[in-house]
């Protein structure tokens, strides 16, 4: 192994990168987040060899470990914090920040079962950044309840199957809100307390995604129907 100053510098927008994933939440070298991502990239070095494999799959396994650790700690009085993550078409139907597709995602892809996942994150965030908002913001906008998450499939099912609606999408970077309205049976409200995650939804299954389409079986299944 080369030095760890050395390493660390080499590697410091892998560690953002898992220090994000874990978190759900865009990092920076200001946040704390950076200072455990960091101890734990270094506790990974010096107890890697060879036998343990990669030697990023096995920082990113140690960094994970150690910044749900914290955020269980800084939760010690609080909701505990789910180990076991959940993804769009998740049973789950509480308001746990934790929920919906960017928690799911974000954690799998800091695992080496899906090397892809953190690539397509990055290669969609910068789409959605042209909608106004970041794959980051997704956790707070993501449906819960099950009827929700119901009307948002419909909605977005909606825009794939209209050429026109998702043009007008792609050339607007805005939701045609009305003609959503006027062509289901949604209300303004959900519509409007979901526009990130409609557009989120509808920019990964017309675009080349495949891991993070994974995780919206049911608006698939909508739009075979």
């Amino acid at each position: 192994m080369k030095d760890i100053e050395e390493l660390i510098q080499e590697n410091r927008q892998f560690i953002l990168r898992c220090a994000s994933k874990c978190s759900g939440k865009f990092i920076t070298e200001s946040d704390d987040e950076w200072s455990v991502a960091l101890l734990a990239f270094t506790e990974a070095a010096e107890a890697y060899d060879e036998s343990k494999g990669s030697f990023h799959s096995f920082a990113a396994m140690v960094i994970r470990r150690r910044i749900i650790d914290e955020m269980r700690r800084g939760q010690k009085y609080g909701e505990e914090i789910p180990v076991e993550p959940w993804g769009m078409d998740g049973s789950v139907d509480d308001e746990s920040v934790n929920a919906g597709i960017q928690g799911e995602l974000l954690r799998k892809s800091a695992e080496a079962e899906t090397p892809s996942a953190g690539d397509e994150i990055e290669a969609a965030n910068e789409v959605l950044r042209s909608y106004g908002f970041s794959f980051f913001d997704l956790t707070e906008c993501s449906p819960k309840a099950r009827k929700t998450k119901q009307a948002c499939t419909e909605l977005v099912a909606m825009l794939l199957k209209s050429p026109e609606l998702m043009d007008k999408l792609k050339r607007t970077k805005q939701l045609p809100v009305k003609e959503l309205e006027l062509g289901s049976r949604v209300s303004r409200k959900i519509i409007d307390r979901h526009r990130k995650y409609i557009i989120a939804a509808a920019v990964i299954l017309s675009g080349e995604y495949p891991v993070l389409a994974e995780y919206l079986d049911s608006i698939r299944k909508a739009l075979n129907g």
